[in-house]
């Protein structure tokens, strides 16, 4: 996942987290922070 929407690779992503039983996985350090203040917003 990236902040625009985009679908990143298990193999490249720079960090991963859970939510809802449903594994994320981020492109770069600003992704992960961005996904926890609103998850909802993201997780679809």
């Amino acid at each position: 996942m990236s902040g625009n929407g985009n679908n990143v690779k298990k193999s490249q992503a720079y960090a991963s987290t859970e939510y809802q039983g449903k594994t994320y996985y981020f492109c770069c350090a600003a992704c992960p922070g961005e996904f926890k203040k609103n998850p909802g917003k993201y997780a679809k």
